[in-house]
């Protein structure tokens, strides 16, 4: 049901918005701390780090800080992890112009829960335009076999989101299969829900592939569905008929991936999984996973995923590759994955954490 290009020169295009977390060291809370670690960090890069980790030509779309030593750490951050990037060097018009997002974290431990404190006054990512790139070129006579887009892009602005329109049609126009993480963040979209639950449903349109976790489709495409939190494993039947819902909305979308996960402490979660593709249902069932840092968790999983169908495997591997590939993401200090190759993933599944020698 899902015919990938093979003549693209990259398997994966996907657009972001880059910055830096910041995070105290040892798991105590940021206001306690005075010794911190600095990573770059974007939800879309952390799902593209799958795929380019293990080998797969990736492309990332964005907009840098000219001269900004953050913007220099983020490209030789992106060239360590394999992946080629474009976007727009742009002036930063002095100390109260634009500049790179900064993400200020805990992981949490135990029973105190991670928080995060999003810094995003005058991010670069929101200037994101169509008339910076050639998408002719990009989609063209480059080629990609999935445009990858997150709703967290598509609500930063109001320039993003037409970006992230005109990508998939691009793409669409030139056989590229569009992949779109629903990503809701309440903070986007306060006193925006119009506006945005349109032009997500415009975007959940024109793709081939939709995610969400277990609130997603509810909050972004406002599709009925069960209550989250405490129990979410026994809730199986009725994310089915969610995502049921969501296919009737969305007729020409092929794969509809839902994460499930159940908060037992910040180190310790149930983390399961549902996918249907066509008519037939995939799962990947709830089980406890140990969590040293729960940030990319569910970037890891559509990277999983998204990687499984690029390798032409069978459907039932792409949920338990996504599934595995999350729980990894949640063994990391850095939000995104670094896998050291695909059996280390599908050790994972398996449960088999022994040592290899």
């Amino acid at each position: 049901m899902l015919s990938l290009r093979q003549d693209a020169k990259y398997a994966l295009i996907i657009p972001t918005s880059i910055g830096v977390r910041i995070q105290p060291l040892n798991g105590v809370p940021v206001h306690t701390s005075d010794t911190f670690s600095m990573h770059v960090t974007s939800a879309e890069s952390n799902v593209a780090s799958v795929a380019s980790y293990l080998g797969l030509p990736v492309k990332i779309l964005t907009a840098f800080v000219k001269d900004s030593p953050i913007s220099a750490l983020i490209k030789s951050n992106l060239r360590s992890r394999g992946m080629d990037y474009e976007g727009r060097d742009v002036e930063q018009g002095g100390p109260w112009g634009y500049r790179h997002q900064f993400n200020i974290a805990d992981s949490g431990f135990g029973v105190r829960g991670p928080r995060v404190h999003n810094d995003r006054a005058g991010e670069v990512g929101r200037t994101l335009n169509v008339r910076d790139f050639d998408l002719e070129r990009i989609f063209g006579s480059e080629g990609a076999q999935i445009l990858h887009l997150s709703g967290l892009i598509a609500a930063l602005s109001p320039e993003t989101g037409e970006f992230c329109i005109e990508l998939a049609k691009a793409a669409k126009k030139h056989g590229t299969l569009i992949s779109f993480d629903l990503n809701h963040r309440a903070s986007f979209w306060k006193n925006r829900e119009g506006e945005l639950g349109e032009l997500f449903g415009r975007i959940a349109s024109l793709t081939d592939i939709l995610i969400g976790n277990e609130e997603d489709f509810q909050l972004a495409l406002g599709i009925s569905g069960p209550e989250t939190g405490a129990g979410i494993a026994g809730k199986t039947d009725s994310f089915k008929a969610m995502i049921g819902e969501v296919k009737k909305a969305y007729p020409d979308t092929s794969v509809f991936a839902n994460t499930l996960r159940q908060v037992i402490s910040a180190n310790r979660h149930l983390w399961g999984a549902l996918m249907l593709e066509g008519d037939n249902w995939h799962t990947a069932r709830a089980r406890e996973i140990d969590v040293l840092d729960r940030i990319g968790g569910g970037d890891g999983f559509v990277g999983g995923m998204l990687y499984g169908i690029l390798k032409g495997w069978a459907p039932e591997k792409w949920i338990q590759f996504g599934w595995a590939s999350g729980a990894l993401a949640t063994t990391y200090s850095t939000d995104y994955n670094q896998p050291a190759d695909e059996e280390q993933i599908w050790s994972i599944w398996h449960g088999n954490a022994r040592v290899r020698r």
